[in-house]
């Protein structure tokens, strides 16, 4: 901000969020810091790029106006982002009743006997959130920076192609953790499968070993009784 003898401009840089093919809007207020009338007129050394809305108008005492600037549709950006352009805000003090269709060139030349204010307002140029976002090459190649666009082409090719083999050598890795875990529980089932089977044949065993040494004991017997009889 800078304080004028009779106006104060703010910002004095002319900040434009820079997109190709796209009008951008910036803004600045005049402030009025005396108790008179002032008139203003706005000249840029590009006037074919920039429209200025109101270019010419008036303040009144201890008040505030706001000048709109509109960059037209630019295809290219300028090397480096730097932009050459600039504006001149001229301010004189008129009389009350003093309308913006009163402002005429004459009323800010030499001859005229008015004591005339300038302000100089230099174009800055932001770049916009889209092409933070897109990373450095993409910025070079959309914003037309002199890069190599098929050597940027290459790079994002060559980046796409690399994601691409990371992500299908980690789905390959996975594949055959989960294969291997597989086959480890098969062979654990398998080898339970295998001491249940021995577990239930050594049991079916000693039970007909036992059934077996019955019989034989319950056919003694029956023998020693039947020998008994017979004696008798």
């Amino acid at each position: 901000m800078s304080t004028r003898e009779l106006i104060t401009v703010d910002p004095q840089d002319l900040k434009f969020i820079f997109e190709l093919n796209k009008q951008i809007n910036s803004s600045v207020h005049l402030t009025n810091n005396t108790d008179q009338h002032v008139g203003f007129k706005v000249k840029t050394t590009n006037p074919k790029k920039y429209c200025v809305r109101p270019n010419t108008g008036v303040v009144s005492p201890k008040s505030t106006c706001e000048i709109i600037v509109t960059m037209q549709a630019q295809k290219e950006a300028p090397p480096d982002m730097q932009c050459k352009d600039k504006f001149l805000l001229q301010s004189v003090t008129v009389s009350p009743g003093t309308t913006p269709k009163d402002i005429t060139p004459e009323l800010f030349s030499k001859d005229s006997g008015n004591v005339v204010d300038e302000c100089k307002l230099r174009v800055v140029y932001l770049p916009s959130t889209a092409a933070v976002a897109k990373g450095p090459e993409q910025v070079l190649l959309s914003n037309g920076l002199g890069a190599d666009k098929g050597n940027l082409r290459g790079i994002e090719s060559s980046r796409t192609n690399a994601d691409s083999n990371d992500k299908s050598s980690e789905v390959r890795a996975l594949i055959l953790k989960l294969i291997e875990e597989k086959n480890a529980a098969i062979q654990q089932t398998n080898r339970i499968q295998k001491e249940l089977d021995l577990l239930r044949r050594g049991s079916n065993r000693k039970q007909g070993g036992g059934a077996s040494l019955m019989f034989v004991i319950v056919v003694g017997l029956i023998g020693l009784i039947l020998g008994y009889m017979l004696k008798k």
